[in-house]
């Protein structure tokens, strides 16, 4: 696991430690050693920490302006045994809708597993960004799957045309472009 990388093409655009609004302003990584683990895993040292156990991410892009964030993310997301949602949702959700975003874009291709705990925190990220939206693209078909058993739908897009979506031809603003389309597509089929 230690081979997985962010996705590090759109680094000319946007580097989260070098954004003032960022949670991971001034974050400084050691590129020669591997410290996260998940489970007795290391995880490459790009890949930041939320406070949770199974659970890493990194921003791949963040646009105050236009309201709007893309998030890799890497591991297991157990709400369960972890409650990643809260430490998602207070470490860098809230930080980030606090500085104007209310339209994330949560890449999922690196979860390996999802259990659900409560959606409280699901309900209130939504209730948080009024004329937002959340969209997953790309997660596993199991991990689907677990997100309909926990009705995360409510709250999250996923699946369908949001899955097997070549999310890496888009730049940044032209990809949360394509996915408003899509969005609205779907509310006004």
């Amino acid at each position: 696991m230690h081979t997985i990388e962010p996705f590090y093409s759109w680094r000319n655009l946007y580097i989260a430690s070098n954004d003032k609004s960022s949670p991971f302003f001034n974050r400084e990584y050691n590129a020669m050693e591997c410290t996260n683990v998940i489970y007795d895993h290391y995880i490459h040292p790009q890949w930041d920490n939320i406070g949770s156990l199974t659970l890493f991410i990194k921003i791949l892009f963040a646009d105050y302006e236009n309201s709007f964030c893309v998030i890799e993310m890497m591991g297991e997301w157990n709400d369960v045994l972890h409650n990643d949602i809260m430490h998602f949702k207070r470490n860098i959700i809230e930080y980030l809708i606090e500085n104007g975003i209310n339209k994330f874009i949560i890449i999922g291709e690196n979860i390996l597993n999802f259990h659900s705990g409560d959606d409280d925190y699901y309900i209130e990220w939504v209730d948080e960004i009024e004329d937002g939206w959340i969209v997953g693209l790309n997660f596993r078909d199991h991990v689907i799957r677990e997100f309909v058993d926990a009705n995360l739908d409510y709250y999250i897009g996923f699946g369908g045309k949001f899955n097997d979506f070549n999310w890496r031809g888009f730049a940044p603003h032209q990809l949360a472009n394509k996915i408003d389309e899509m969005i609205i597509k779907r509310l006004n089929p």
